[in-house]
């Protein structure tokens, strides 16, 4: 099995993908999976480049080879610039003309066609917004032929059609006014330009929003070494990374992201292995140890087997599993196409029916009885109160979004949104701040005599004076800890670090071991009771009731007596309680997803009133278990911060990441919470509700103005009244349901959650 990957710059719109998949069904042993915010096809099966491309020409999507991902990513974006800038010059050109237009008739200027000189105005006019059909809805035009070569119809079909017919109207008017009757000598040329530069300008800030789902794979990308330093017969060597084979040796010098999976052979030091675990805290590693591509070296320096290739290691992995999540989520088809797809074919049927039985039964003069009822119809079934009908509802929900500090990426996360039953959260930076402190320290005094304050003050900064000597952001907290409370640094003698252990060292004359209970034990420090501190003792019940909550408990020494036992933890949010009640109090289920070890996540669980805990998994066992509650019949809410959050985020029907946290999990995300609060979680899930309850009410309500409208202007009133509906008062309507839906979409705005 092999699998392609092909670049296809003109898929833009769920057609596409349709047209696409079916090409790729009529081979056999071949399966396709598409990602349209990438415009991406990957073909898996059994198939050659040179055929996959051919199927791709036939379809009419002509597409490149991906080689490079680093190259082809950073190729899309270029192009997504330039398409957006292209569409907004479109929707600028259109708005330009046409809204002038709008204003001279809105303001009493001539619209019809009535002498001469009116005839020579409106024909330049004519021509102008011919060029600007041409110019700024060239692209529609392309969608409506895909579309009619696939068999269906979507909303470019309802857009060509409204803005040509009220453009061939109206040049009919200005060219042979005396064929039509005198009170429908109107022309319509801004109603076409006016709905072009409407829609452009909604398809480019669309396309600016869709574009930034595709950045979460080009920053993964760029943890990706492009070089390293070999081992080799004559020294060591900077070589390119896909030079390296299994089996290689290779240094990792401090500061140094690692290039490839491998296994420590010599040395020692703390990796930053954020990006995999989430957790701030730096992972001590030695010989045999496993060090995995992308995680960062610390202070020391290690010599490492090379153990796995390019495409094979843990952060390449990461990779593929947020592309395949990009790539296996459906595309959320619009209703207003769904609708579409049966509507237009009915109101041409129409439209046409009635034409014909005025031509054939209908008053003189026939023909132009005709050509009136026909554009009434079409144009009362503009599109305007149906494409108006979704985005207006999207852009007010994302505005009231935002002022409660979420950015939201695309409609669509909205619609997923409203259908959450379960959120799943992380835990180190979304339900905690992310960042170790100081929250406890547990004095061991002695039985002569109590320990005054300033003999405390002096001991914290002794500890602290040796811990600024250290990488590792436990001994950072301690460090800002005692900054904060304006205690002076003693100068540091002697310093040695116990890798894994903590550190020893000498200030103003007496010597000091910080660390675990392996580096008591290692130096049998006693306490002043003469108890093992690292066995039992009042140390070791205060460091047991740390760790029910949570905490991580360091030791501190001095002349081998036990002195102090200091508690740091991840402080959990001030609102993280009342989020997740609320959260509950809408009938959603919580689930804590982390990979710290079980004790933390369960006392951290328990203080916020979560009760479902999954502890100590992998980025892709956290995906796993995403799909696992979704193969349960939920829809599911992923809340994260770190790249090892990055695969469950896209697998997650909706992912939201908090805006702290890094860059590749906010790019992964669907939403992403700018503010720290997590309560705007459940004011969230509340308004995408009432945003989707919007929408229904503006699609129905565009239906049924549509469904009433169209058998008026097909003249069914004309037995009773004696008149045809105008392609004015079509004009006018089709303006009054577009401020309706406009309207109802603004009611948003005061939505109470």
């Amino acid at each position: 099995m092999s699998q392609i990957k092909l670049y296809v710059a003109t898929m833009n719109c769920a057609g596409c993908v349709a047209k696409i998949e079916k090409a790729f069904a009529a081979e056999p042993n071949v399966s396709v999976r598409i990602n349209l915010a990438d415009k991406q096809v990957t073909v898996d099966g059994k198939m050659s480049s040179d055929a996959a491309l051919a199927v791709m020409d036939k379809a009419g999507y002509p597409a490149q080879l991906i080689v490079d991902a680093k190259a082809a990513a950073e190729e899309k974006r270029v192009e997504d610039a330039a398409e957006y800038r292209l569409r907004m010059r479109q929707a600028i050109a259109a708005l330009a003309v046409g809204i002038p237009m709008m204003l001279w008739g809105l303001l009493g200027g001539e619209m019809m066609i009535n002498s001469p000189s009116m005839q020579l105005g409106w024909g330049i006019m004519g021509l102008v917004t011919l060029a600007l059909l041409v110019g700024t809805g060239r692209h529609f035009y392309q969608g409506m032929w895909r579309a009619l070569k696939a068999k269906t119809t979507n909303m470019d079909t309802l857009i060509v059609l409204g803005t040509s017919t009220a453009w061939l109207y109206s040049m009919l008017v200005v060219l042979i006014p005396s064929a039509f009757p005198m009170d429908t000598r109107h022309v319509y040329f801004e109603a076409s330009v006016m709905i072009l530069g409407l829609i452009n300008l909604g398809h480019a800030l669309e396309l600016k929003a869709r574009g930034k789902t595709s950045e979460a794979v080009q920053r993964l990308l760029g943890l990706q070494s492009s070089t390293a330093i070999r081992i080799g017969d004559n020294g060591d060597e900077e070589v390119e990374i896909d030079q390296l084979k299994l089996g290689d040796k290779l240094r990792l010098r401090p500061g140094d992201r690692v290039a490839l999976d491998g296994v420590v052979e010599s040395g020692q030091s703390l990796l930053d292995e954020a990006m995999l675990t989430g957790e701030p805290i730096p992972v001590p590693k030695h010989v045999g140890d496993n060090l995995s591509a992308g995680t960062v070296n610390g202070n020391g320096s290690l010599v490492y087997r090379v153990t796995a290739g390019l495409q094979d290691t843990r952060l390449a992995k990461i990779i593929a599993l947020v592309q395949e999540a990009q790539t296996s989520k459906m595309p959320i088809g619009r209703l207003a196409d769904k609708i579409s797809a049966v509507f237009v074919p009915t109101v041409v049927v129409i439209a046409l029916l009635a034409a014909a039985i005025w031509y054939l039964v209908g008053p003189e003069p026939a023909l132009s009885h005709a050509l009136v009822v026909l554009t009434s119809v079409l144009i009362i079934a503009c599109p305007c109160a149906l494409g108006l009908a979704t985005p207006m509802s999207i852009m007010v929900s994302v505005g009231r979004a935002a002022q409660m500090g979420v950015l939201v990426k695309n409609g669509e996360a909205l619609q997923s949104a409203s259908k959450v039953d379960c959120v799943v959260l992380d835990k180190t930076g979304t339900v905690t701040q992310g960042k170790p402190q100081v929250t406890d320290i547990h004095w061991i005094e002695g039985n002569d005599q109590a320990l005054s304050d300033e003999d405390k003050r002096a001991l914290l900064g002794a500890i602290a004076s040796l811990e600024q000597h250290s990488e590792h952001p436990l001994a950072s907290a301690i460090v800002s800890y005692v900054k904060q409370a304006s205690i002076p640094l003693p100068v540091t003698e002697i310093f040695t670090n116990h890798q894994g252990k903590g550190i020893e060292g000498r200030v103003d004359g007496a010597d000091f071991l910080v660390g675990n209970q392996a580096l008591m034990a290692a130096f049998d420090v006693q306490s002043e009771k003469g108890v093992t501190g690292s066995h039992s003792g009042f140390a070791v019940e205060a460091a047991t009731q740390f760790a029910k909550q949570g905490k991580t408990a360091i030791y501190v020494a001095k002349a081998s007596k036990l002195v102090a036992t200091i508690a740091i933890a991840d402080p959990i949010k001030a609102d993280a309680k009342e989020a997740i009640r609320a959260i509950r109090s809408q009938g959603i289920r919580v689930v804590l997803l982390t990979g710290d070890n079980p004790q933390t996540a369960q006392a951290v669980a328990a203080q916020v009133g979560i009760e479902e805990v999954i502890a100590g998994v992998l980025p892709e066992q956290k995906q796993q278990h995403i799909k696992a509650l979704q193969q349960q019949g939920h829809v599911v809410a992923m809340v994260g911060d770190g790249i090892n959050d990055a695969p469950a985020l896209m697998s997650a029907d909706v992912g939201i990441a908090m805006g702290s946290g890094t860059e590749v999990a906010i790019e992964s995300a669907d939403m992403t919470l700018l503010s720290h609060q997590l309560i705007v979680i459940a004011n969230l899930l509340a308004l995408s509700r009432a945003t989707i309850r919007n929408i229904k009410q503006n699609l129905f309500g565009a239906f049924i103005y549509n469904s009433l409208g169209i058998p008026v202007a097909a003249g069914v009133l004309y037995p009773l009244t004696g008149m045809l509906l105008s392609p004015v008062i079509a004009g006018a309507a089709m303006a009054l349901s577009s401020l309706t839906v406009v309207t109802n979409a603004n009611r948003l705005r005061q939505h109470k959650l």
